[in-house]
């Protein structure tokens, strides 16, 4: 199954999913508030990838209340949702999958959480030159997610999705921290960094665009 396929494959799950999002994502609050926490001083344009209902927004506009946001996600659902918040008017939604939309350019920051581990090393190669291009020089990439604690269990869910994904609505491919930073390497960052978080199998990642 393509990449496309796939990822049209998790905006059904998604939806699907709509109901609970946030119940379950709640547990997750000390890593989301690490996102806005380890951001410049002087942030004021971010991209979210995959903020889903913005639950990591609340905090982000607590400490940047002037701040600009762009949001793209796959799933209208979750936008819907986000759409109710109150800080709704200081965020644009794009709905769309992160390969096919343009980002933009410019960012002081790019942000994810618990949303870019679907995809394999090659993949996130496009998806984190895509990142690197959209920040404005110094601008900083912070992205706390899933991670494979060993490359053995990368290599496990790696073969799921590339041999069993018609069984599943989606199929976790969480990199080792190890291979997400030195993909970030590859397509340009500097200062990369990793931070353990209060789950033991996330982490939080830092990486800096300097030309």
């Amino acid at each position: 199954m393509n990449l496309y396929d796939r990822n049209q494959k998790q905006r059904d799950f998604f939806n699907e999913k709509i109901d609970t999002y946030d119940q379950v994502h709640e547990t997750f609050m000390g890593t989301k508030k690490m996102i806005a926490e380890n951001l410049d001083e002087d942030t004021n344009k971010v991209l979210d990838l995959g903020a889903g209902t913005g639950l990591e927004l609340i905090h982000l506009f607590e400490i940047y209340p002037n701040a600009s946001v762009t949001v793209i996600d796959i799933s209208e659902k979750m936008l819907n949702e986000l759409s109710k918040r109150n800080f709704a008017d200081r965020v644009t939604t794009i709905c769309g999958d992160f390969f096919e939309i343009n980002f933009g350019n410019n960012y002081d920051a790019v942000i994810s959480t618990s949303a870019l581990h679907h995809f394999k090393p090659e993949e996130k190669i496009i998806l984190y030159k895509k990142v690197f291009d959209c920040l404005k020089n110094n601008g900083l990439f912070v992205n706390c997610d899933k991670i494979s604690l060993s490359q053995e269990e990368q290599n496990r869910s790696i073969y799921e999705l590339e041999n069993n994904i018609d069984n599943y609505k989606h199929i976790d491919t969480p990199l080792t921290v190890e291979n997400e930073m030195s993909i970030l390497g590859q397509v340009g960052f500097n200062d990369i960094s990793s931070s353990e978080v209060e789950k033991s199998n996330y982490r939080l990642i830092k990486a800096r665009k300097k030309k």
